[in-house]
């Protein structure tokens, strides 16, 4: 075999992949998207394998350390070392540092909760939140995968998207958990159109509590792409979030002034005097 061939060889190799650790990111995913601990049974019914299969792989994760085994409950969660690798990641994101410095100053501005939201394989994410100084907050958790219609972040990342990378999660949504006003594609396409329009999008979010309001507004990079989103929520009839509000002002004013620091274009939506 001549060197051009072996190589060959070893390129073809190299293209099938380790079938042995998609296994295991497959039941890694499972557990990130439940969001919490889970027995064997419920992980191998969700990785569609033999519990016998997926323990046999949960072991060797373990001794990874991106899975560990509750003592008490027998659950298995995500490991210290999964943990270090998505901060590592977050970390080596500068869109993401410098989105989390412009979070701690809306939060200190408006005294509300916000989170910064990022678009994930699956949908918007929530990488970040922030608690107000006051005794009533909404709990938001890290790592929450959003709706796209039924929040505000979703809808932001929906009007800005290429729609070929939303148009199956909106489908999808339709099917699976319609909401009153949004039953067909043309009533999305009129309410992402009022999105882009308005810039910003105000919605009671289905992700959290009842009577939980959001809004969220879209930050650019270089090329007028959506890179990220930032969101405030609050709690219907205590916070104000409306069109006339401080909150509002001071949430596009951060998102556009985020947006030109990383090279997004100037002044896409009108500030509320």
């Amino acid at each position: 075999m001549t060197e051009a061939d072996a190589a060959v060889t070893e390129s073809s190799k190299e293209q099938h992949g380790v079938q042995s650790l998609e296994v295991g990111m497959r039941l890694l995913r499972v557990m990130t998207d439940a969001g919490h601990a889970m027995m064997l049974r419920d992980i191998a019914v969700a990785a569609e394998m033999s519990a016998p299969k997926a323990h046999r792989y949960l072991v060797s994760l373990i001794r990874a350390g991106l899975v560990e085994q509750e003592p008490d409950s027998a659950r298995y969660n995500l490991g210290p070392f999964a943990l270090t690798l998505g901060l590592a990641a977050v970390n080596r994101l500068d869109r993401v540092q410098l989105g989390l410095e412009t979070l701690t100053q809306l939060r200190d501005a408006i005294n509300e909760t916000v989170a910064l939201v990022i678009w994930g394989d699956r949908g918007p994410v929530i990488i970040r939140w922030e608690r107000p100084r006051r005794p009533i907050t909404v709990n938001v958790r890290t790592g929450s995968t959003l709706s796209l219609l039924g929040t505000s972040s979703g809808r932001v990342f929906a009007a800005w998207l290429p729609r070929d990378r939303v148009q199956p999660l909106i489908e999808r949504e339709l099917q699976q958990r319609p909401l009153p006003d949004l039953t067909t594609v043309a009533d999305v396409d009129a309410l992402l159109a009022g999105v882009r329009e308005q810039g910003y999008a105000f919605v009671r979010d289905t992700n959290f509590d009842r009577n939980v309001i959001g809004v969220a507004a879209p930050v650019f990079q270089f090329g007028h792409a959506i890179t990220m989103a930032l969101l405030v929520v609050g709690v219907e009839g205590l916070s104000d979030l409306g069109p006339d509000s401080v909150a509002l002002r001071e949430l596009l004013t951060s998102a556009q002034a985020l947006s030109l620091r990383l090279g997004g274009p100037a002044q896409r939506r009108r500030v509320p005097a």
